[in-house]
């Protein structure tokens, strides 16, 4: 074949690729859009003494920030408790971390609780995704790390490689179409895998994620949509981190009903026998390290941040 016919059926060869090799490489998915992906579904058990205590809602939900008052504001108007989660989104080349954040104004008990030992104004607990970029749109699940009180639980994804590093796994995790589900405690709002079982006393709200948040009709309502709150959208939750009304210390809560100061933000979350160079706050300011740490068999995984706005 002469030079000019080569030429020829080159470009021949390259009009007849197919249109999906020679369009542009499509827009890399937002934070918003990522989040809302990999958003639980949630099921939150309620207690029937005040089921109302245990519904989500967020920090600022009495319309201001001073988180000194939300006990006593919780169910002054239970229109204002609509469903939310907050959630962050920090990134290395192999994986994106996401953390989200399920806030009740009390973490209250039945009993009286004179001395201040089982109470406390503001409760926040979650978890972190790991999801593998795979070059798919939303990536792929591999593991979630969940909080419940002073422990981190370790679950893995269906088909991933994980398994148990320095922490034992704690389970698969179970799979609402691509999403987890999750489960939380009432009264103290301890965050665990969903376990596939019916709520303790048959009564519970599913958290499902949506465009708006919604009320639950009762303490045992199946269906309620949560919306998703950017923890770092202007003026929202981590612009607060100084804000002494907000904050008592560094990822402490105000709070002066029962124990005073005794609930955390996820960048003050801590599991308080993982070791001592996982430091308080590491799930969110540096979650790559602990997800090395918490699990092995992890295959290609950096531990350097494209971006991290915990570390900014």
């Amino acid at each position: 074949m002469t030079p000019a016919r080569k030429l020829a059926a080159a470009l021949a060869a390259a009009l007849a690729l197919p249109a999906f090799l020679t369009a542009p490489a499509a827009h890399a998915v937002s934070d918003a859009d990522l989040a809302n992906h990999w958003a639980p579904v949630h099921h939150q058990d309620t207690d029937s003494s005040d089921h109302d205590a245990d519904y989500l809602s967020t920090v600022d939900f009495d319309g201001d920030w001073n988180a000194q008052n939300n006990w006593e504001a919780q169910d002054d108007s239970l229109a204002r408790l609509t469903g939310a989660a907050y959630y962050s989104v920090a990134e290395t080349s192999t994986h994106w971390f996401l953390v989200y954040g399920f806030y009740h104004p009390r973490d209250w008990d039945d009993a009286p609780d004179p001395f201040g030992l089982t109470t406390h104004e503001n409760d926040m607990e979650g978890l972190l995704a790991t999801v593998r970029k795979d070059g798919s749109t939303y990536g792929r699940l591999e593991a979630v790390v969940t909080v419940a009180h002073s422990d981190f639980y370790s679950y893995v994804a269906p088909g991933s490689t994980f398994t148990s590093g320095r922490e034992g796994v704690d389970g698969t995790l179970r799979l609402q179409g691509h999403r987890p589900t999750t489960r939380q405690e009432a009264k103290g709002h301890g965050l665990y895998a969903w376990n596939g079982a019916e709520f303790p006393g048959g009564d519970g709200v599913v958290y499902v994620p949506a465009a708006a948040g919604e009320v639950p009709s009762g303490g045992n309502d199946r269906s309620v949509g949560y919306r998703l709150v950017d923890t770092f959208a202007p003026a929202g939750l981590w612009a607060q981190r100084n804000n002494t009304a907000t904050f008592a210390s560094w990822g402490t809560f105000r709070g002066d009903n029962g124990k005073d100061n005794a609930a955390n933000s996820a960048w003050g979350w801590d599991d308080g026998n993982d070791g001592g160079d996982l430091q308080r706050g590491l799930l969110a300011t540096d979650p790559a390290y602990l997800v090395s740490v918490y699990f092995a068999n992890r295959g290609d995984f950096s531990l350097t941040y494209t971006r991290n706005q915990y570390r900014q």
